[in-house]
């Protein structure tokens, strides 16, 4: 009630305080010189790929209604607003999986209708648009976003793995479909005949799980034992948008016997042609509307608002998660707000709205992170050395580099930075003490490495940058559009797989499958805190809550037209969460079952461990500078961070008796 008591306060507080940094965003951004593209590429490809296999199946599921050519516009138009407008600049907008399944439930309750039909659409879609644009502004005028925290991990999960079964469900109907006659074509064609129907689906298979198998591998080349830093990172920040190119490049390598069309490419109206441009005057239609389904369209809008309200809050805040070490504050009430306009914007044009995305926010912020990293890392290593060519005491060398660090920084609370280098200065003043062996001495390559606080590059030019790039993406739809549909397919099963690692409804799922004598295993390497912390049977009892609730979730979305509802069971959720499940499990494994935080034990053998200190990780020699700083910056980052951005918390075993091995007795007794 205190929320209603005082309406647009955090509007307010969220405008004055970022005002107070809008001009910082834009200098930071310009002073990084060349270097910002680096981000900016990595995060263009990022957003332009998911955006267009989005786009094939608007086009598919709406009868070309809509494409991609209205995906990649739309996320090219928040994007630039988002970017000059917006409260938090990190946060990246795009068109997600759950607006196309909204808007695949409204075309298949307008087509059925004959006051509305495939004709008016798109002007009915509008109005849902501008019902959701008012139900956000009221989210954000009352204050909404202060309840986000009431969205905890396991619906978080949930909504990640009802998605990630999605990716696979659409995979798969899209695979099958290669083997059919699409609808409305003519079945006398050429390229229909049995023949080449079942050589365009045998190409499809190769296609697509060719893109699946090299993307996957691509996606964790930083961790590969060959090639240099360079090109592991770059493989692995541009593996996935290449390999759709060398198997776009490859289905050209058929025979020129085979008719055209085989392979199937994607299908999409070039934006200068009549069937793009009727989008943009979608709002002439809009008052032949019958005034019940203007009423009836309150409806959807209700479980869009709840959706764009949880998914954009929670982009933003793995965007801006805590290890991160953000100086400027955050906005979530008044990028609601934004995305309130901007949502209402989108339905006059007759665009899906984009809202806040993962994983791209976080990665946004994590491009970000290493390149600061780099030139802070740079700055500091040459005054150590020049210090040291100067004969310096290590208490002069250490006062050098942290002016150097506050000066690049621009902290305003310098106290804060002096405590956050408190490590670096201990290593650099051991060399004080003589008779100090050679190995304890400072070594500026090896220590600054590891203990370097992360810092992030916080300012907008990158998401301008790459919003504009998505806009030039639209006027090479000619190219995009020889892409095989198969490639798509494809990257639909590359993102489910890859949204699986670091979710822990996921691991628990796999954990139930281990044999009682085989569990000890899980424990010898990096494994999540609840395992240690949490009794068998309460781990057992929450995950198949968690696999019956997820049937439900899944099983609404087949219903024809209530599964507009499907995001209903996750606002349910909510209080299931408050009031019954801590009746069932004791409220103190519920918690570590449902932490906030993703929390990582090290395991009883030794591996490799990296806290964010970086404290307890031996820096490898460096042979070239630049290269060596890239990949150890990259490579840190992701094994820090799961496949949706979120950091890990690792600590050591919470059992202070393991001295290296695990029996099975001590889960035998939980």
């Amino acid at each position: 009630m205190e929320n209603f008591k005082a309406p647009f306060k955090g509007i307010a507080n969220d405008v004055k305080e970022r005002a107070a940094c809008y001009k910082q965003d834009w200098i930071a951004g310009f002073r990084s010189g060349l270097r910002i593209l680096a981000p900016t590429t990595y995060i263009f490809f990022a957003s332009a790929l998911p955006v267009i296999a989005f786009g094939e199946q608007l086009s598919r599921d709406t009868d070309g209604s809509l494409s991609t050519v209205e995906t990649l516009a739309s996320t090219a138009l928040c994007g630039i607003i988002h970017s000059i407008f917006g409260g938090q600049p990190l946060l990246i907008l795009g068109v997600a999986e759950p607006t196309v399944i909204m808007y695949t439930y409204l075309y298949n309750f307008a087509k059925g209708r004959k006051d509305l039909g495939h004709e008016l659409y798109l002007a009915w879609a509008g109005w849902v648009c501008v019902w959701t644009a008012l139900l956000l502004f009221c989210l954000a005028m009352f204050n909404a976003c202060t309840i986000i925290n009431r969205f905890t991990r396991i619906a978080g999960e949930l909504f990640g793995m009802l998605i990630c079964v999605l990716f696979f469900q659409e995979a798969i109907k899209g695979m099958v479909s290669e083997f059919h006659i699409p609808k409305g074509q003519d079945a006398r064609l050429e390229k229909y005949q049995f023949q080449w129907l079942y050589t365009n689906g045998l190409l499809g298979i190769i296609f697509s799980f060719g893109l699946l198998c090299t993307a996957l591998k691509s996606r964790r080349a930083r961790s590969w034992w060959y090639g240099t830093g360079w090109f592991r990172s770059f493989i692995a920040d541009y593996g996935v948008p290449l390999m759709v190119v060398v198997w776009t490049a490859l289905s050209f390598s058929i025979p020129s016997k085979v008719p055209s069309g085989v392979p199937r490419r994607l299908f999409s109206p070039l934006p200068w042609e009549s069937a793009s441009l009727e989008h943009w005057t979608v709002i002439k239609d809009m008052g032949r509307i019958p005034p019940s389904y203007i009423f009836a369209a309150f409806i959807p809008a209700v479980m869009i608002a709840g959706l764009y309200f949880f998914d954009h809050s929670v982009a933003s805040q793995m965007s801006q998660q805590k290890e991160f070490n953000l100086k400027n504050p955050s906005a979530y009430h008044y990028d609601i707000l934004l995305l309130g306009f901007m949502t209402l914007l989108c339905g006059l044009i007759g665009l899906p709205p984009s809202n806040g995305v993962l994983p791209q926010s976080p990665m946004h912020t994590k491009s970000l992170a290493v390149l600061k990293g780099q030139l802070i890392r740079r700055k500091m290593v040459e005054s150590a050395k020049e210090s040291i060519k100067q004969k310096a005491s290590n208490s002069e060398i250490y006062g050098k580099m942290q002016a150097v660090f506050i000066e690049i920084d621009s902290s305003p609370e310098e106290t804060t930075v002096v405590k956050e280098l408190e490590d670096l200065k201990k290593v650099v003043m051991k060399g004080e003490k003589k008779g100090d062996n050679e190995k304890e001495r400072f070594d500026p390559e090896k220590h600054i490495d590891a203990y370097l606080p992360v810092r992030v590059n916080e300012q907008r030019v990158s998401n301008l940058l790459q919003s504009l790039l998505v806009a030039a993406s639209v006027c090479a739809m000619p190219a995009i559009k020889l892409i095989p549909t198969s490639v798509l397919w494809g990257y639909f099963a590359y993102m489910a797989i890859d949204s699986l690692p670091g979710n822990q409804f996921w691991e628990r799922m796999l954990l139930l499958f281990i044999t009682p004598g085989r569990r000890y295993k899980v424990s010898e390497g990096v494994h999540a805190s609840f395992v240690e912390t949490v009794p068998y049977r309460y781990m057992l009892m929450f995950t198949l809550f968690q696999f019956i609730y997820f049937l439900l979730c899944f099983g609404v979305t087949w219903i024809p037209i209530a599964g507009i509802l499907f995001p209903l069971p996750f606002f349910l959720l909510i209080s299931i969460r408050q009031y019954i499940l801590p009746k069932l499990i004791q409220p103190n494994y519920l918690r570590e079952l449902d932490a906030a935080e993703y929390e990582e034990i090290t395991g009883a053998l030794p591996r490799l461990s990296v806290s964010l200190s970086l404290k307890e990780k031996e820096t490898p020699c460096i042979e070239n500078e630049e290269d060596g700083v890239e990949n150890l910056d990259a490579e840190l980052f992701d094994e820090l961070t799961t496949s949706r951005g979120e950091w890990k918390v690792r600590t050591v075993s919470f059992s202070e008796d393991r001295k290296g091995q695990v029996y099975p007795e001590h889960f035998q007794k939980k």
